[in-house]
């Protein structure tokens, strides 16, 4: 087969096309600008699926000794979401797990959360199995009528049914808030219904702030795209819930604007990744650069860092000070000092809201739509992604 079957587009980004919404409509025939503006309805919706689910069995045999989420991809990131808004004061360790079944220690003692958009993805339904035959508790979240929901129905264990109305990595939220709300029974989190309504708000209100009619210049989403355009990305997190949405936007902009990408926190960053902007495409190719040219024009030749910084300046309440947080704001300023040094471009997107969701829901909205628009200017649809088809075709044979 033809290494480049199935792949369309144009490796230089077309900035005038983010300006036309008549052709940002034709580019993007899957949907994924109206599917990622639904965010603040998949909140809604979920909440909504999630009161409806039995969930109150789940605390008939009291704190469990752990919760392990269950799940892949976008799946996997709800058990990430769950671990930073239950916070270090959670009085049961929360673990993330991206591998089929469970980790061996687990029985009858804790609780599975199985989550999978589609219902059949093997991660999912093998920890759902396991959990199953090991005695712990159960939850499932995915969709109606899947294989998913035989076992848990096998089991007897609460299923919430997300309808498929998108992509997986288009339904983070439809995804997160019924995780949110079974560990909320188990008296791990604490999200009340306000919470979630200020959260679906301002999901709300940045998909309106970065609709396909708002110009470039007064649209949060198509400003950062057109700065990461040609670059290499990386995207740190000052805080635990500001590296989950660095880590989501690293997600998106691989799978949907297919640019490789470095992501995490900047405690990690000061061991080492910190010395990218030193290297070959950061201040060594920064002090190539015109001294004389536009800063605004990019040299479609020359590969450069862009660096992001999802900033969550936030109380945490779950600490005593706010010292840790004061500890990761130095930091941030630190990088953006060091950058600024080497000449390396830096955006930064500050979370604003009350409570941690919501927190997290105004890091995460403006990348999400930038990534499909970084998409969309190279003239790659957002939705179908030919590598992975082919790699599951390949991986089936």
């Amino acid at each position: 087969m033809d290494g480049t079957a199935g792949v369309s587009g144009h490796r230089h980004a077309d900035e005038a096309l983010l300006d036309d919404p008549a052709q940002l409509g034709e580019r993007d025939p899957g949907g994924m600008l109206r599917f990622t503006a639904s965010a603040g309805a998949q909140v809604r919706e979920s909440a909504a699926l999630a009161a409806e689910a039995n969930l109150s069995v789940l605390a008939d045999d009291g704190r469990p000794r752990a919760v392990v989420i269950a799940g892949i991809g976008t799946a996997g990131r709800t058990g990430d979401v769950l671990a930073t808004v239950a916070g270090p004061r959670c009085p049961v360790p929360v673990i993330p797990h991206r591998s089929a079944g469970v980790p061996g220690w687990v029985g009858a003692a804790d609780v599975v959360i199985a989550v999978s958009a589609s219902g059949r993805s093997p991660e999912a339904l093998g920890a759902a199995e396991a959990a199953h035959r090991r005695g712990a508790r159960l939850v499932a979240v995915g969709a109606p009528d899947s294989q998913l929901q035989s076992v848990a129905e096998r089991a007897r264990a609460p299923f919430i049914p997300v309808p498929r109305r998108a992509p997986a990595r288009a339904s983070l939220w439809a995804l997160t808030v019924p995780v949110l709300l079974a560990a909320r029974t188990l008296g791990l989190v604490k999200v009340n219904e306000a919470d979630l309504a200020e959260t679906a708000a301002r999901l709300d209100a940045d998909a309106d702030r970065c609709r396909p009619t708002a110009e470039s210049f007064v649209n949060p989403a198509k400003s950062l795209a057109l700065g990461l355009a040609g670059s290499i990305p990386i995207v740190w997190g000052s805080s635990p819930l500001a590296t989950v949405a660095a880590r989501r936007f690293g997600d998106t902009l691989s799978a949907n604007s297919r640019y490789p990408v470095v992501s995490g926190a900047l405690g990690e960053a000061g061991r080492g990744r910190v010395g990218l902007l030193d290297g070959v495409f950061g201040g060594l190719a920064e002090g190539e650069r015109d001294i004389f040219a536009d800063p605004d024009d990019s040299d479609p030749d020359g590969i450069r860092l862009r660096l992001v910084l999802l900033r969550d300046g936030g109380l945490n309440a779950d600490d005593d000070t706010d010292e840790p947080l004061a500890v990761e704001e130095r930091r941030a300023d630190a990088v953006q000092t060091l950058a600024e040094r080497r000449g390396v471009r830096c955006d930064v997107v500050t979370a604003e809201g009350g409570s941690a969701l919501e927190r997290l829901a105004s890091l995460v909205a403006v990348p999400d739509f930038a990534s499909i628009y970084l998409a969309l200017a190279h003239g790659l649809d957002p939705m179908a992604v030919p590598a992975i088809t082919e790699m599951k075709e390949l991986a089936n044979q």
